[in-house]
């Protein structure tokens, strides 16, 4: 009778300690999900850069070709694509545009613009990113 009494006794958690556990899973929870949202956000940006990385090809190659920077798309011989993500990218006297669409997905990116400039040094074009009104926490690495 004594063994049955003690095994009644060590059965499960306490009330206290179940809270203690949800407390902690609330607080890790709280930390991780505004993380992981900004994570998503910047890699949907991202689809952008993937897309105009052909247009800075191109761009590279009239310019290496022709000596000059192009001055449009139909010029650098790029043609654009669309997605749900990105309306437009577009080459103006060299600089790349990318424009995305104001999806809710993209958070406070949406309707924003990337803009990569060219400058040739020696017999290489250098890119450099400017992020526009996209915060900085949700551009890739390359344009931070």
């Amino acid at each position: 009778m004594n063994n049955i009494r003690t095994m009644k006794n060590n059965g499960g958690f306490t009330l206290i300690e179940l809270m203690i556990v949800i407390a902690i899973l609330a607080i890790l929870m709280a930390i991780a999900i505004p993380a992981y949202q900004d994570y998503s956000v910047r890699a949907r940006v991202s689809e952008g850069v993937n897309m105009a990385s052909s247009a800075k090809v191109a761009v590279a190659e009239h310019r290496l070709s022709e000596g000059t920077f192009p001055a449009d798309n139909a010029t650098a011989g790029y043609t654009t694509g669309e997605t749900s993500l990105v309306t437009s990218i577009g080459i103006d006297a060299g600089v790349i545009t990318i424009t995305y669409s104001a999806d809710t997905r993209l958070s406070d990116a949406a309707g924003g613009t990337l803009t990569f400039t060219p400058t040739f040094t020696g017999s290489a074009v250098q890119w450099s990113c400017d992020v526009g009104s996209i915060e900085a926490k949700y551009v890739p690495a390359e344009c931070r």
